[in-house]
């Protein structure tokens, strides 16, 4: 199992749209991924439960992966979350 701490730097926050480019991601691991912010946790590769966080710009979350590939998918989705930018 592998943790990660993010900073979430996108200015409109882990909403509909950059969710749906995490979960996009996500799904392509075959490792578990959970997002916890402060007590609350999410299934990372379901939008619903990503968008149930409500994470705003500025939040700290920590992404958590357990299997095979966890490696690589920590280091993938930590770097996708700290320089996702919301097209404007």
């Amino acid at each position: 199992m592998r943790s990660q701490k993010v900073i979430l730097k996108n200015k409109i926050g882990l909403h509909a749209r950059p969710a749906a480019i995490f979960v996009k991601k996500a799904r392509n691991f075959d490792s578990e991924i959970i997002i916890k912010k402060g007590i609350q946790e999410a299934n990372g590769k379901s939008i619903i439960s990503i968008m149930a966080l409500g994470a705003m710009k500025g939040d700290e979350l920590i992404i958590i992966t357990k299997g095979s590939d966890e490696d690589k998918c920590i280091a993938e989705l930590s770097n996708l979350l700290e320089f996702m930018e919301e097209e404007e």
